[in-house]
């Protein structure tokens, strides 16, 4: 792995990781395009481990929410609990049966046509005027559900939450934001684990690709939550629903 392709998949985590197009297909799917060897464990540590330099961006962009009220914590929790389950008792076969090139081409077109046929809904939804710390528990947890899904490579996490917040009340605004705070206990959580299910002794050289990779991430992903509010609040979801579909079929044919 080159310095290039470091920046490349770097880019590529920062950029999806918050939006509804599936980091983790994106980065197996970036894999296949490259020719990465899937023999080589440092490539799948590094993509899991610069999940943290996206994680980070979300934390310093919403450090309020964080400081402000202990109840963005237990809400967070409560939704972050299914996920947590499933993970551990799935997490095996996640692995060994979901993880390919077809399954995350075939979900991002699927999450695409679903992007479609809700975004009418979705560009409609008002939503409930409360602050974040003042969602229902009940509403916190039936979204956490929702994002159970998201564990089908391809599926998107974010696609899952956001639906799944503007589903149980949330404005597009709120769930979308909502989707950003959940993913920080979601994502350190899938981090940790997976890193210590495959642990590296990493080289000097891979220390330096590793640092380059979270730096690259959270750049990437400051700008891309910024534009991202941006094109919800004016124009929903549609347009990332017609690019999943496109993506995945441009995948579809090349693994062909």
């Amino acid at each position: 792995m080159n310095i290039i392709e470091t920046i490349i998949l770097a880019i590529i985590e920062g950029l999806t990781e918050f939006l509804p197009v599936s980091s983790t297909g994106h980065m197996l799917l970036a894999k296949a395009a490259m020719g990465m060897s899937e023999d080589n464990p440092f490539i799948d540590t590094f993509i899991i481990s610069i999940q943290l330099g996206a994680i980070l961006a979300i934390v310093l962009m919403y450090i309020k929410h964080f400081l402000q009220s202990w109840d963005i914590y237990f809400k967070l929790f409560v939704a972050f609990v299914p996920t947590a389950i499933m993970g551990f008792l799935a997490y095996e076969t996640i692995k060994s049966v979901l993880f390919s090139p077809i399954v995350v081409s075939v979900m991002l077109i699927v999450g695409g046509i679903v992007l479609i046929l809700i975004d009418k809904r979705v560009v409609n939804s008002k939503g409930m005027d409360a602050p974040l710390e003042k969602i229902p528990y009940k509403n916190a947890f039936l979204i956490g559900l929702i994002q159970t899904l998201s564990m089908i490579p391809g599926t998107s996490r974010a696609a899952a939450t956001i639906i799944g917040g503007v589903f149980n009340g949330l404005s597009k605004k709120q769930a979308t934001e909502f989707s950003f705070l959940l993913a920080v206990p979601t994502m350190f959580a899938a981090t940790g684990y997976d890193l210590l299910k495959t642990p590296v002794v990493f080289t000097s050289h891979e220390i330096t690709l590793l640092l380059i990779g979270l730096a690259g991430a959270f750049v990437s992903a400051w700008f891309a939550v910024k534009i991202f509010l941006k094109i919800v609040e004016n124009y929903g979801f549609k347009h990332f629903g017609y690019y999943r579909i496109v993506i995945g079929i441009l995948f579809l044919i090349f693994i062909a």
